[in-house]
């Protein structure tokens, strides 16, 4: 929407009124009797001429043109584009030039969707995309096309609906990242002739049927599930062989396996309410021991009989 620009406003008016007055006394005010304050001559004649230098100081008024820092003018001269105007002060010759329009060059952005459009697996969804856009080339979308804006936004929506119906159903939910590029160099192909520049393209929101999430959800768990028992069948695999080589190693060394002995005693000691007995494993007398005090020990749990 165009905004009203209070420099050049002031600008014309100032010119207007500079025209305007001197040419109005010079050639309106001698038809006055300037003792009377009567009319010596033709009102008729007086009307025009006011009318003819009213004209002409409208005339001189538009010639000057102030344009902000967002804003470029396509000019023409004698029906031809003779290039691009702007920002800042300049003068535009009436009857030979003429303005063709003047384009915000600012970057815009818009919402563009796709409803009810089938993916490659045949499943219908919602997509909402966000452009954000800018004129890059003002001459081009002033006189390469009628309403660059309409257009841009109607070959967003073709080339949305050609990217969901390129993709499968599960890329579009988990990769939009990619999907966003590759919407984003189809508009920006088309939309070059236009002289417009697409900066970005966001993915905002797939819309999927409720019926179809469920799906997707289990489907899901399925897969989670399944990568599970992979990783632990992995795990025990890796253990496996690592005990495979642990017992290669120690059945190769002389005196390993009473070394792995006494330190399997020693992580049994560190339990709570354990006792270790140590000897000699080719006597007898040994064993003896060791029964008896288990023996003491399960008795003392019992606590005393009553006979």
């Amino acid at each position: 929407m165009a905004t009203r620009n209070p420099v050049q406003s002031f600008m014309r008016g100032f010119i207007r009124l500079l025209v305007f007055v001197p040419l109005w006394f010079l050639l309106v005010w001698p038809y006055f009797d300037a003792s009377r304050f009567k009319l010596n001559g033709s009102l008729f004649w007086v009307a025009v001429l006011t009318i003819a230098i009213l004209w002409l100081a409208n005339i001189f008024a538009k010639m000057v043109n102030i344009l902000p820092q967002w804003q470029r003018m396509v000019l023409l001269r004698l029906g031809k584009s003779v290039g691009v105007r702007g920002p800042g002060f300049f003068l535009v010759p009436p009857f030979i030039y003429s303005i063709a329009r003047i384009v915000d060059i600012r970057i815009t952005t818009y919402e563009v969707k796709a409803t009810k459009t089938l993916t490659k697996d045949n499943i219908p969804i919602d997509v909402t995309a966000a452009v954000e856009l800018e004129i890059e080339d003002p001459e081009k979308a002033v006189i390469h096309v009628q309403n660059y804006w309409k257009t841009t936004e109607w070959v967003s929506m073709e080339a949305l609906k050609s990217t969901i119906g390129g993709n499968n159903l599960r890329p579009l939910l988990s990769e939009t990242d990619r999907i966003a590029d590759e919407l984003k160099a189809g508009i920006d192909r088309a939309a070059a002739d236009y002289g417009v520049n697409v900066r970005a393209v966001r993915i905002t929101d797939v819309g999927t049927p409720p019926s179809l999430v469920e799906e997707l959800a289990v489907i899901a768990r399925a897969e989670r599930s399944a990568k599970a028992k992979v990783i632990q069948a992995k795990a025990e695999l890796t253990v496996a062989e690592s005990l495979a080589e642990a017992s290669r190693l120690l059945a190769g060394e002389e005196n390993s396996m009473e070394l792995r002995q006494i330190q399997a005693l020693l992580d049994i000691s560190k339990e709570e309410g354990s006792m270790v007995i140590v000897y000699p494993a080719k006597f007898g007398m040994g064993q003896e021991i060791a029964a008896a005090t288990a023996g003491n020990q399960v008795n003392m749990r019992k606590g005393p009989r009553i006979t």
